[in-house]
């Protein structure tokens, strides 16, 4: 019998590698995002998207380098990070130099800090930078054009020290040191987001690599526990007892999609990390022989998604702050915000559609060099010339464009200049440190300035040098990104320090949906001795409907509560708003004022109570 020749052992090729359902996972991933952000507030939680990418990174990674290790004896990292230069930079590469032209053309806002960002994308850094920068991923004064390349700078940093960890490390420890090691780093990733977390503005916690990276080691964790040597789960647990367990997994992160908004203390104490634990669960039901939940999230719709999601994901955000910038009016009012996000969906999937085909795909499979002799190989000799030119002329085309728009860069959106000017009419004002007088002003006056104290978010801030002008000496506390739970914590400040005064002005309802619950802790922390002014909010947002029908509400049910309708009263002048129709200049400003005038002067016109002590709400109806 003629001996075998020997083999020459053969690095898995990741293509080949496939865990049927788990492009499912990556579809309802970039699902969630792109809805997060192509019509905001529809689905308050679709950013732990992100967290789910995170998971399924982990573990496709660690399972790759784990079988590469098993195949051949041996870990190459050079070919590693090349399988990843050729998985991730051309697609990203055409992502910069096309939408980085077009916000030329586009202008304005849209090239703020373009050069940071172009920066922080081609060297994998974008997180760090918006975080010395102070970005905030909050902030909606100045989208960022490339500002979801946050979490792809995340990755890429995994991807470069995960490898060098598992050569120097993991693969010379047992199984069992290997799962305490990767636990270990998990627990304490989410330990340091709970632990560094503010709840003035997460983003720090947000954006860190070293406190957003639980995701990925929980995904490794998963890859460690369930596929090492071969190991399935097969034989130990029954395909009907985990997949349940998977299906009510994908439930419950659908479930925190709906309810989990960013801006709540849980999202960060441990939210994550069980999004992160839930989408481990639902992997671990998909590697189970004949997973019905596999088949289900295997379908053929479902799977072209997930297997574009990479595209997806970088496309959907900057074409949607392009459009933005390109047709601000059709952000102001619900029907036409739809189709904004609409327009952008289609967009995106057709770039997504086009760089997988023709980009993605060649280049993953043959390289860059034999990707490019393919394509000019099989045109006829006397149009190669032609070809070669023509894409060198478009090349050059686009990053003179992307060039000249980060050349262009104005240093400061529209919105926050006039958001700086507000301030600087704040820090320019004598400060008031006298303790507030709590006798309530004589019936039928309207409160003046000394007797105000204004509490509000960035709109608030924009309108400060009016608010200052119709009330001399008013007391305004306001900063960007503030929502409506930040207001009991700033009212228990005042009223610790004596400084809070007779009527308390809240506008806090821009920046996400409120709670009913809120307005009532407020209400009871001011007592009935003072008088509460709620602004409603005018925002291209989702939740603004929602959150102006409860301020109105709440207004309507006590005695001593008015509503100041800027909402209603900026309608007709929406023009004179900035591009974000957030925020606004003088005119808008002046406007501003006059509807928490005619709040204040409204208050004044009540009679008086009999009974000082009598109830403020009105009566119950039988």
């Amino acid at each position: 019998m003629t001996p075998k020749p020997p083999t020459t052992p053969r690095t898995p090729d990741p293509a080949r590698f496939r865990v049927a359902g788990l492009d499912g996972i990556r579809a309802l991933a970039v699902a969630t995002v792109v809805v997060f952000h192509l019509v905001p507030g529809t689905l308050v939680g679709g950013y732990l998207g992100v967290d789910i990418f995170f998971v399924v990174s982990g573990f496709l990674i660690t399972t790759l380098l784990l079988r590469e290790r098993a195949d051949t004896g041996r870990i190459s990292l050079r070919g590693f990070w090349i399988r990843r230069a050729r998985r991730l930079l051309p697609a990203l590469a055409v992502l910069l130099l096309v939408c980085g032209t077009a916000a030329l053309f586009v202008g304005g806002d849209v090239l703020v800090g373009l050069g940071m960002q172009v920066v922080g994308a081609v060297t994998f850094s974008s997180n760090w930078l918006f975080i010395a920068a102070g970005n905030s991923y909050f902030d909606e004064t100045v989208p960022e054009l490339f500002r979801n390349l946050w979490s792809l700078a995340v990755e890429e940093q995994f991807y470069l020290v995960w490898p060098l960890l598992v050569v120097a490390v993991l693969v010379r420890i047992p199984r069992w040191a290997k799962l305490t090691v990767i636990g270990m780093l998990a627990v304490a990733s989410a330990v340091w987001m709970g632990f560094s977390y503010s709840p003035l503005d997460p983003t720090r916690v947000y954006y860190g690599t070293d406190t957003h990276a639980f995701g990925l080691a929980i995904g490794a964790f998963l890859a460690v526990l369930l596929l090492e040597r071969g190991r399935g789960i097969s034989g130990r647990i029954s395909r009907w007892t985990l997949t349940p367990f998977g299906a009510l997994a994908i439930l419950a992160l659908v479930a925190l999609a709906v309810v989990m908004p960013g801006d709540l203390p849980e999202v960060y104490l441990g939210g994550l990390a069980l999004v992160a634990v839930l989408t481990a669960v639902a992997i671990a039901a998909l590697l189970v022989p004949g997973s019905p939940l596999a088949r289900a999230l295997d379908l053929a719709p479902i799977r072209w998604v997930g297997v574009r999601s990479y595209g997806i994901y970088l496309w959907h955000w900057p074409v949607f702050v392009l459009l933005s910038g390109a047709l601000p009016t059709w952000a102001l009012e619900p029907a036409t915000t739809w189709a904004l996000g609409g327009l952008a969906l289609v967009i995106t999937l057709v770039a997504a559609a086009l760089s997988y085909r023709f980009v993605e795909q060649p280049i993953r499979r043959n390289g860059f060099r034999a990707t490019a002799r393919t394509v000019f190989d099989r045109a006829p000799r006397p149009r190669r010339v032609v070809g070669i030119g023509v894409g060198m002329l478009a090349v050059a085309a686009l990053a003179t464009g992307t060039a000249l728009a980060v050349a262009s860069d104005p240093g400061r959106g529209e919105a926050q200049v006039y958001i700086e000017a507000g301030q600087d009419a704040i820090d320019g004002s004598e400060p008031d440190d006298t303790p507030a007088d709590e006798e309530p002003a004589p019936t039928g006056v309207p409160a003046t300035g000394d007797q105000i104290s204004a509490i509000g978010d960035s709109a608030m801030l924009a309108a400060a040098p009016a608010l200052q002008e119709a009330f001399p000496g008013i007391a305004i506390d306001a900063a960007v990104s503030r929502n409506m739970s930040s207001a009991p914590g700033i009212v228990a400040q005042q009223l610790d320090a004596g400084t809070l005064r007779e009527v308390v002005v809240l506008a806090l309802g821009t920046n996400g949906p409120i709670d009913r619950s809120t307005l009532e802790e407020v209400r009871a922390m001011i007592g009935p001795q003072r008088e509460l002014i709620v602004v409603n909010a005018q925002a291209p947002r989702g939740w603004i409907p929602g959150v102006n029908a409860e301020l109105a509400s709440f207004a309507l049910v006590y005695r001593n509560v008015e509503l100041a309708n800027w909402y209603d009263a900026i309608q007709p002048y929406l023009s004179e708003m900035a591009r974000d129709q957030v925020h606004f200049g003088p005119i808008g400003a002046g406007i501003y004022a006059g509807a928490v005038t005619e709040a204040v002067n409204r208050l004044a016109a009540l009679p008086p109570l009999r009974d000082d002590s009598a109830d403020l709400s009105l009566p119950t109806p039988f």
